[in-house]
């Protein structure tokens, strides 16, 4: 039987029970989607799936802003990402906005045809350069920038943990590769789309988010309080599989990052049979898609269980977006290379 799932087996959302099952509730009311991979897949560490959930929802579903525009901005973030099942997904949920000729057009690969909705695809695209997050003058409203960076940053860390952890088939067979298939799997899920959702309600799945952990971008929203207890969580993913020096040189490659993605020969990246724990962390960082089997197999000892896979991924992949947010106030460098 074939499955999404690349290198864990998550308990059936069935069998959730506690936080976890009440998290799954939200997701279905919200979203609209009762099981979501992608959140299924991080139900292995559940630490991780309450604050993924709380800062995407708090962002792209009730934050400030459009749903169209942030759906656009998120797009641009899985193209720059290059995560196919994100591209297709928002995509989807382009058409469950209303929005059907434009989710068409980006399917072609064309550019919209209104100048707004282009500066925000561009804007998104541009969010992999370390300081592109804060390239100014914003295409969308001051005020709504927290929705729109807390989106940007939820899908910067979601595309890794997709690409490593998730094959890139969105629907079985690939069929939302089909027009009809998406106009239909889009009307599924308009009513929920287009339905107001109240600000601050994923919080309660949060153990004691603490406000002075909140980044001054988030302008006192629940984004910030759903950004900081993420970052808490993922960072804290690495005690006890990686040591000091591993640790080290993740951080080092990642403040030298300017956003490109690592060359076929992936010069830099460390030895898998000398660094197994680093070398996974730095592709779920830089680049997801190229983990491999060997990669995963090379680290992974009898306690390894799913929980240490799902964690050390997750902080590889916050890793990044740290990078991304703490250049926030930087100018954006170039990418040189693909």
């Amino acid at each position: 039987m074939t499955t999404p799932f690349r290198y864990t087996e998550p308990l059936p959302p069935k069998a959730a029970t506690g936080r976890t099952a009440e998290v799954y509730e939200q997701i279905a009311r919200d979203f609209g989607i009762s099981e979501p991979v992608t959140f299924v897949v991080l139900s292995s560490a559940p630490e991780l799936l309450a604050p993924t959930w709380a800062l995407m929802r708090e962002s792209l579903i009730a934050g400030p802003g459009s749903r169209t525009g942030k759906e656009l901005a998120a797009l641009g973030v899985s193209l720059a990402n290059q995560c196919p099942f994100c591209v297709d997904a928002h995509t989807v949920l382009l058409h469950a906005t209303g929005d059907h000729a434009l989710a068409e057009r980006l399917a072609r690969g064309e550019q919209p045809e209104n100048e707004e909705h282009a500066r925000v695809l561009a804007w998104g695209r541009h969010t992999r350069v370390p300081g592109g997050l804060a390239a100014e003058p914003y295409p969308f409203p001051r005020e709504h920038a927290p929705g729109y960076l807390g989106t940007a940053l939820a899908f910067h860390f979601i595309n890794r943990i997709v690409s490593a952890l998730l094959t890139e088939n969105l629907l079985p067979g690939n069929a939302q590769r089909f027009r009809a298939v998406r106009s239909l799997a889009g009307r599924t899920l308009g009513r929920t789309v287009r339905r107001p959702t109240r600000p601050g309600e994923a919080l309660a799945l949060l153990d004691h988010p603490d406000p002075g952990e909140a980044p001054a971008w988030a302008d006192g929203t629940p984004v910030g309080l759903a950004y900081a207890a993420l970052l808490r969580a993922a960072l804290a993913g690495s005690a006890g599989l990686l040591d000091a020096d591993d640790q080290d040189v993740v951080e080092q490659t990642l403040w030298d990052w300017d956003g490109a993605h690592p060359l076929i020969a992936l010069d830099g990246f460390p030895d898998r049979r000398e660094r197994p724990g680093a070398r996974l962390a730095l592709l779920a960082a830089l680049a997801p898609y190229r983990i491999t089997d060997e990669d995963v197999a090379a680290w992974r000892r009898p306690e390894h269980t799913d929980h240490c896979l799902v964690r050390l991924v997750a902080y590889g992949a916050f890793a990044a977006v740290d990078r991304i947010e703490s250049a926030l106030n930087l100018p954006a460098e170039p990418i040189s290379r693909t």
